[in-house]
């Protein structure tokens, strides 16, 4: 098996963590940063045998990440490495590398704020810049400031610009990974106005089948969609002129864990598959085999409303970089092809990244995990997007309202209760 694009830089990530308790990786998708790196700083002293607790903003990536490193390790999930995702567990006596969803690390602060079974936190994917993801940093850097300076902080992205993470982390030595891909050919294809997004993938998949070989990942912005554009395909199997036998399978957050794991599994021999898919394989999995991405250029995010105080979700045009990691997925293992169901000549209206969730959410989760930590006021943390003062007082007000906090912001034993549960407010 080849060396995978992190494997060079290895011995200058570990110099870094050396001299410094803060580092930057940057590595494009595939270099093999999820599952090398936690295994190849295992071993370093200023480790001292404690654990490495990985973030990843997905609970399928959680659970594919740990499940690799664990095939590396010729261990089963559980034993060298383990992971902790809601409603999911298998960590062991043995385990040294967990590897969580982001809410995750929030409730190991809350009831170990030293971090003391700790010696390295690694928030992968950061790009992606969730809620529970730069409240995890903020608070972890408040742990290392204040209680745990051997404490190592890893943060490690695809796409982001690490100087202002470098800058947060203390002017943190930032590593960088070339990566390697293969080229990708880009295709237009704009959708008609009156042409709904699935009747327009549906036609693009078959295209795509009829004139490549491999197998076929398709972004939708919805499970909705999905499964009209998995209807108008045929519910199972079907056949075109290049492909005998091609199966279509959803991917998106709520399904079974069983069929996610149908979704990244490589096609059987003679096989192919198309994956239906949302945003949730934009980085973290590889799904082997894939040579063709078609992209809806769509995605589906929550927005807040302070008017009416509720989150709705909400379908948008994709940013140049998710356009730019979902093409990537095409080119991994070999040669591929981008379809984008849009003109060309939109591509300069996309705006640059997505807006990170902690400037358009509903704060009040976020603001409720402060108070359980003794934190009144956001302003005594270091935030790479501190949150708005506005929606920041508005959640102070709800959760004063339902008697979670106090009218200095303190949390209640109610608040106490309400934060165990896995729920809003």
């Amino acid at each position: 098996m080849p060396p995978l694009p992190i494997e060079p830089i290895l011995p200058e990530l570990h110099a870094a963590l050396v001299r410094s308790s803060s580092a930057v990786l940057q590595a494009p998708p595939g270099a093999g940063k999820t599952t090398l790196v936690p295994l190849a700083l295992l071993d370093e002293p200023w480790l001292a045998g404690k654990k490495i607790v990985m973030l990843e903003p997905r609970r399928l990536a959680a659970r594919a990440a740990a499940t690799r490193m664990a095939e590396l390790s010729n261990d089963p999930v559980g034993g060298l490495v383990g992971y902790r995702i809601r409603r999911d567990t298998k960590v062991g006596p043995k385990t040294r590398i967990e590897v969580v969803t982001e809410g995750v690390l929030t409730r190991i602060i809350q009831h170990d704020p030293a971090l003391e079974a700790y010696g390295l936190v690694i928030f992968d994917e950061f790009h992606e810049r969730s809620l529970p993801g730069d409240l995890g940093l903020a608070l972890t850097l408040q742990t290392q400031a204040l209680l745990r300076p051997d404490l190592r902080i890893l943060v490690m992205s695809a796409t982001l610009d690490g100087a202002p993470v470098s800058a947060l982390l203390g002017d943190a030595p930032i590593v960088t990974s070339e990566g390697k891909s293969f080229p990708v050919e880009t295709c237009w294809i704009p959708r008609r106005a009156d042409q709904r997004v699935e009747a327009a993938m549906a036609a693009a998949i078959r295209q795509a089948l009829d004139h490549h070989d491999g197998d076929v990942l398709a972004f939708l912005p919805g499970a909705g969609e999905i499964r009209r554009t998995q209807q108008m395909l045929g519910e199972g199997p079907f056949t075109v002129d290049r492909s005998p036998f091609t199966d279509v399978i959803p991917l998106f957050g709520m399904l079974p864990q069983r069929e996610q794991d149908r979704a990244i599994r490589p096609s059987p021999a003679g096989q192919r598959k198309v994956v239906l898919a949302t945003s949730i394989a934009e980085t973290s999995l590889t799904i082997e085999g894939v040579r063709v991405v078609i992209d809806s250029g769509l995605s589906r995010v929550p927005r807040f409303s302070p008017a009416s105080g509720m989150t709705r979700l909400t379908t948008v045009r994709v940013s140049r970089a998710s356009a730019d990691q979902r093409r990537g997925r095409a080119g991994r293992t070999a040669p591929g092809t981008c379809y984008r169901l849009w003109a060309q000549a939109e591509e300069p209206g996309l705006i640059p990244r997505t807006t990170p969730e902690i400037l358009e959410a509903d704060l009040a989760p976020l603001a409720l995990d402060l108070a359980a930590q003794g934190i009144a006021e956001p302003g005594t943390l270091r935030w790479l997007d501190p949150p708005p003062a506005g929606a920041y007082a508005h959640a102070r007000e709800l959760l004063r309202e339902v008697g979670a906090v106090d009218d200095a912001g303190r949390i209640t034993d109610h608040g106490r209760a309400v934060a165990l549960l896995p729920v809003h407010p």
